[in-house]
């Protein structure tokens, strides 16, 4: 078995790569590992899942698992990913277990695993996660039976706690302010609305009619045309756009022009450093974010930390160093005061939030990053490691940052869901920067065809 894990679980096509006996498998052996340390309690776990028609299987063969190994469970239904890390902590749970692909489409899935706390599990746990399962520990574990067998219980009133916090935590009222949330027909779909009315905002909710399989088909925050022209046609102020699963937000101008992570997190940033909140005046992202917003904190003051791609590796800094900010371009926020992950809805909140206390308009405030161009090449390749780490990709690579000098940058970097490899250029033209990426791309073809 190779790396089961990718950069946020577990995922692939249900019932062909992710398999209920394979689900059942991954929740025996994370039963054990996440609450080996105390055995004086029966283990509880939190078990959540997005609206797509594969998690009803996948949940059941989860919590079969889970009950198996002897762990209470809570199922908490549909649900955002950030709200289940959220129930887990509330519900002081050994470890939690939400099913989604986030933005990936309807036919895909995933095992998201949380440890106590709602926290998601660094690389060493996920590697002892995935040997026990290899070595088929799960067999080789006393299976309780009688009273030992885990009960499973419907936690009915999770969504309205999630609810109540998220609109808790902001920090300014969003009367006067008129949204389009674009909810990806996914676990947004019953909780933006709700929070976002309950905050203040006027609501026009689209996409908000989950069947099970119409999650991200043309709708959310990988596919912002139609809440563009939905803020257009309805006058609103701005319009969010949420993933399958809820942990990601982007959002769109008056104007209809986006706005991304990046963006977002600048405009967190400085409201939080005026705030106070901004713990050392520093914002934690990742190395795929544009140089235009490292350019734009190093101007206001603000340091930036980088880290590997993935939220995880975000809010491990972030806990590590004791920060207040964090995220990626792609739209995972971090506040760490009111999330163990990225939250599309907290997120969607607190930039409201800054607009309603300002009164600036959201493309002003976005108006503090100037984006460089950021061409980003998705390469099919037969070996990701191979197609990223030949040397004649390597060389090429070099080759093109010489060129670029301080005016760009060149990021290789294997998918960790997806047979890929990310070329990403910046560069002080779009015309320069998609010919050195295409340029790299061709080399990463020929080091590991498809």
């Amino acid at each position: 078995m190779g790396r089961l894990f990718g950069t946020d679980g577990v995922r692939g096509k249900a019932n062909a790569d992710l398999t209920p006996e394979l689900a059942l498998a991954i929740a025996v052996a994370a039963a054990h590992t996440l609450a080996e340390s105390d055995r004086s309690h029966a283990p509880l776990a939190v078990v959540g899942r997005d609206p797509r028609a594969s998690g009803e299987m996948l949940e059941a063969a989860v919590v079969a698992g889970l009950a198996s190994a002897g762990a209470n469970v809570l199922r908490v239904g549909v649900l955002p990913t950030p709200g289940v890390a959220f129930l887990v902590g509330e519900t002081k749970a050994d470890l939690g277990v939400m099913l989604s692909a986030s933005h990936n489409p309807m036919p895909d899935n995933g095992i998201k695993l949380f440890a106590a706390g709602g926290h998601k599990l660094p690389d060493e746990v996920e590697m002892r996660i995935e040997a026990a399962i290899e070595a088929n520990a799960a067999t080789a574990w006393e299976r309780p039976t009688g009273a030992g067998i885990g009960r499973v219980h419907d936690l009915l009133d999770g969504a309205d706690h999630y609810v109540q916090h998220l609109v808790g935590s902001v920090p300014h009222r969003l009367d006067g302010l008129k949204v389009v949330v674009d909810c990806a027909n996914g676990a947004a779909a019953d909780i933006a609305p709700v929070a976002y009315k309950e905050a203040g905002a006027e609501v026009i909710a689209i996409h908000a009619e989950p069947d099970g399989l119409n999650i991200n088909d043309g709708c959310g925050s990988t596919h912002l045309d139609v809440v563009r022209a939905a803020v257009v046609e309805h006058g609103a102020d701005l319009g969010l756009a949420h993933d399958g699963d809820a942990d990601r937000c982007h959002a769109v101008t008056a104007d209809g022009e986006e706005v991304d992570g990046d963006q977002i997190m600048a405009i967190l940033a400085l409201a939080m450093r005026e705030a106070g909140t901004l713990t050392e005046d520093t914002l934690v992202a990742t190395v795929m974010s544009n140089l235009g917003l490292r350019l734009a904190m190093s101007r206001e003051g603000i340091r930036l930390v980088e880290t590997r791609v993935g939220d995880r590796y975000v809010l491990e800094e972030l806990r590590a160093s004791g920060l207040a900010l964090g995220g990626e371009q792609s739209g995972h926020i971090i506040v760490p005061a009111y999330a163990t992950t990225g939250d599309g809805v907290l997120t969607g909140l607190h930039l409201m939030s800054r607009m309603a206390a300002t009164g600036r308009s959201l493309a002003d405030l976005a108006s503090v990053v100037t984006k460089l161009p950021q061409v980003l090449v998705n390469v099919p390749v037969g070996d990701r490691t191979v197609g990223a780490t030949a040397p004649a990709v390597v060389a090429a690579a070099e080759r093109a940052e010489a060129e670029l000098g301080e005016t760009g940058r060149v990021l290789l970097r294997p998918s960790g869901t997806e047979p890929l490899v990310r070329v990403m250029v910046e560069a002080a033209t779009e015309g320069t920067a998609r010919e050195v990426a295409e340029r790299i791309a061709a080399e990463v073809r020929q080091a590991s065809p498809a």
